[in-house]
């Protein structure tokens, strides 16, 4: 039996990992990719200080330090049931069956598909996919593209294609319809771009950001939004275009780009084909929590977090005992985030085998999680605050009913 389990590789998982293997606890990591470092591996971005975040090392890093403290890790190991008996858990595989007193969900997040006429065709992907066959592959999803769906996520990633040499013809907006609602509603994609307008190389764009405060002046910026749309790193953002169709016979040949109003609605006879030999959906993140699902633990559907998150405290504890959970599961945020969350997760572990003198550390940790937080150059949700101190508030409830059925 091994103290330890850790489910998920990630930024999340490797920290995790390194931190409870440094405090003297024997570790497990079982992941199914083929190597470690989760979405680490497709990241590559400037930061605000001119330095270069390059995923591939930084996990490279933690794996290495990792197997150096003694850490074992099963790749290549889907994980099909997890379940709590006499005391432990107990983590089913293909391959083989493992048991723990401590388990952590570190599983991420998953892309969440949205639906355009032609996105059966060869040459669509999600814009995650395109990410990973290019930073990690080194193999160009094509020449040319468009990437539906203007968010934090596709920006970045637009910005990691361009460097490798692929040309980006826009971003632009799904048609809008019951299912991309939001993703469609010109409103709602600037409200969300304003807070990553400090990372745009435009010194004009950057300026205009900060005029749009108030709902009249986000109005405003959209109704006037130039039908050309606005450059980031050189790419079109395209907030006033819709994609109608993909078209192609066998594979992609082109989008059909239709103009739209304020409110989304497609202007009939402004339709136009863009030739792309690819296109990425970027319809955004969720946390992958199924697990924790099977495991039986409390679910909240918290939108500020990205979707239904497991309800935890700051220690990275659920109320199930002994079960962890760190990183996108808990809420969609950067990788540097996740791996503060790993360390607490990694803390917490360790002090529940049973390494004493860690109550300080654990509360360093926290803190360190939030000043993370707080000076994370891109939020992938815009109000992830106001999400965490939801679960939180959702949790003392929990615990509070759970105190009140006890004395009863």
């Amino acid at each position: 039996m091994n103290n330890t389990i850790i489910i998920g590789s990630g930024p999340a998982g490797l920290t995790a990992a390194v931190t409870c293997a440094e405090n003297g606890v024997d570790v497990v990591v079982i992941d199914e990719y083929m190597i470690a470092g989760g979405r680490l591996l497709g990241q590559l971005y400037e930061e605000p200080n001119g330095s270069w975040w390059n995923g591939i090392k930084e996990s490279t890093t933690l794996y290495e330090k990792a197997i150096n403290l003694g850490v074992k890790f099963h790749f290549n190991t889907a994980v099909n049931n997890i379940e709590q008996s006499n005391g432990l858990w107990v983590v089913y595989t293909e391959k083989d069956t493992f048991y723990t007193s401590n388990l952590l969900l570190a599983t991420g997040a998953a892309e969440s598909p949205v639906p355009v006429p032609g996105w059966t065709l060869p040459g669509v992907m999600s814009v995650g996919a395109a990410q990973v066959m290019t930073n990690v592959q080194r193999v160009k999803p094509g020449e040319r593209g468009v990437i539906i769906g203007v968010n934090v996520l596709s920006a970045v990633i637009a910005m990691e294609l361009q460097l490798a040499g692929v040309e980006i013809a826009c971003l632009t907006l799904p048609k809008r319809n019951r299912i991309t609602m939001k993703a469609g509603d010109p409103r709602k994609v600037l409200d969300s771009l304003l807070h990553v307008s400090h990372m745009a190389p435009s010194p004009f764009v950057r300026y205009g950001s900060k005029l749009m405060k108030n709902d009249f002046m986000k109005k405003l910026g959209v109704n006037f939004y130039p039908k050309k749309g606005v450059k980031m790193w050189d790419i079109p953002i395209q907030l006033r275009k819709a994609v109608t169709k993909i078209y192609g016979e066998d594979e992609v040949e082109g989008v059909t780009l239709a103009t739209i109003n304020a409110d989304g609605e497609v202007v009939s006879g402004s339709e136009e084909h863009i030739p792309v030999d690819f296109v990425c959906i970027a319809g955004g993140l969720y946390p992958l929590a199924e697990l924790a699902a099977v495991a039986g633990c409390p679910f909240y559907l918290v939108e500020e977090l990205g979707g239904y998150v497991p309800l935890h405290n700051e220690r990275m504890e659920t109320p199930l005992e002994g079960l962890y959970v760190a990183g996108n599961i808990t809420g969609i945020e950067g990788a540097k985030v996740a791996a503060a969350q790993g360390t607490t997760a990694g803390l917490s572990m360790a002090h529940r085998s049973g390494i004493k003198g860690l109550d300080n550390t654990i509360n360093d940790s926290i803190k360190m999680t939030e000043q993370t937080r707080n000076s994370a150059p891109i939020q992938f949700h815009p109000e992830i605050e106001v999400g965490r101190k939801k679960i939180l508030q959702q949790w003392e409830a929990y615990q509070s009913t759970k105190r009140e059925s006890i004395c009863y």
